[in-house]
């Protein structure tokens, strides 16, 4: 007759064989993701030039007065930082929606059973999303400068285009302007000073026209990928829920609100949380496209933490930078679990007496 202690020693065993077969595995994930973001760690509370070894005591031991120069002291490094945040800021609020939507239209629109050449039309969506992002920066940089394609056709409509490089106006000034209100002068503010000691004005200005251009950029290179993604759930829909849909005579908006919204739930998260990390560590496409030019305007925290290190010197500054937008991306995606979450329905408890028979 078996021991009680059998089931628990096979158990046990086949949780040791389980971690025997992912020790590789975890030992290469220890190696080269949690070492070094340990070491980034202890650099960002260094003042570490890069020349000497940060761990033999020779670099200067600051604490956290790196995360103090971007939150709490005045100087350049604060209003660097708050200036990538802004702008960084309305990237992902402009670009992740933009994205998102136009992919799940794309999908929805390649999805259809009538329509013909579904096959190239994914081709074409998807290989923007192929291409290098440094290729095609050089292309936007071409097409969207001051003499480019893009200011050409829209001088056959009568419209003047913008030097899209260099115009550094945010462009809720540039859209008021055409109403004849003048927005205060670039480098300016009000006199009340907002977050990260950045005047309201330049907080609320908007993404200035090159930004606009990288942000279209990016929907156009990124909505391929997410098509792909809202595609395959797409297939794994049921269509029976249509069928039914469709004899309840709901149309083609109610489908999609209590139908298909509902069943890519998960996918849309995935998305979401996709787009948002994505756009909060944009940086090639600012290298390429100016390097924070025009007046720092496509200025992210991705490329200031890259700067702070590789140009400046200050490497525990530039961790430091990466450190909080580590947090950022950490924070957000949380808050978009939180929000996109399944809400089950807790059933109702009954009030006393309910169940008792009225006479």
């Amino acid at each position: 007759m078996p021991s009680n202690s059998t089931p628990g020693r096979r158990s046990l065993r086949e949780g040791a064989w389980g971690w025997l077969f992912v020790s590789p595995m975890v030992l290469v994930l220890g190696l080269f993701l949690v070492l070094p973001i340990l070491m980034a760690l202890w650099v960002s509370l260094l003042h570490w030039d890069g020349q000497s070894n940060p761990f033999s005591g020779q670099a200067d031991f600051v604490g956290l007065q790196n995360y103090r120069n971007l939150f709490t002291e005045d100087g350049l490094d604060r209003a660097l930082f708050a200036t990538s945040m802004r702008n960084t800021l309305y990237y992902v609020v402009l670009t992740v929606p933009l994205q998102t939507v136009l992919a799940l239209f794309l999908a929805i629109m390649v999805n259809q059973r009538m329509l013909r050449g579904k096959g190239a039309l994914r081709t074409v969506f998807y290989f923007p999303s192929v291409t290098s992002s440094i290729a095609i920066s050089t292309v936007f940089l071409f097409l969207f400068q001051g003499s480019g394609a893009v200011n050409r056709m829209l001088g056959w409509l009568g419209v003047k285009g913008p030097n899209w490089f260099a115009d550094p106006r945010g462009i809720v000034w540039v859209v008021l302007g055409w109403f004849g209100v003048s927005g205060p002068a670039q480098g300016g503010g009000s006199a009340g000073h907002g977050p990260l000691g950045l005047s309201w004005s330049e907080w609320f200005s908007g993404p200035s026209v090159a930004m606009c251009t990288l942000i279209l950029m990016a929907v156009w290179t990124t909505s391929g990928t997410f098509m792909l993604i809202f595609l395959a759930a797409l297939q794994n829909i049921p269509r029976e829920l249509e069928e039914a849909a469709a004899l309840d005579g709901v149309n083609r908006r109610q489908l999609l609100r209590h139908v298909t919204l509902p069943a890519l739930r998960p996918v849309l998260f995935l998305v979401l949380t996709l787009g948002l990390i994505s756009t909060w560590q944009v940086f090639d496409q600012v290298y390429v496209m100016g390097k924070g030019a025009p007046g720092n305007t496509t200025l992210t925290p991705a490329y200031l933490s890259y700067s702070a290190g590789f140009d400046n010197a200050d490497y525990g500054q530039g961790a430091a930078i990466a450190f909080v937008l580590l947090a950022i991306i950490l924070l957000l995606t949380a808050l978009q679990r939180w929000v996109l979450r399944e809400r089950d329905a807790k059933p109702k408890r009954k009030p006393k007496g309910a169940g008792r028979a009225t006479r």
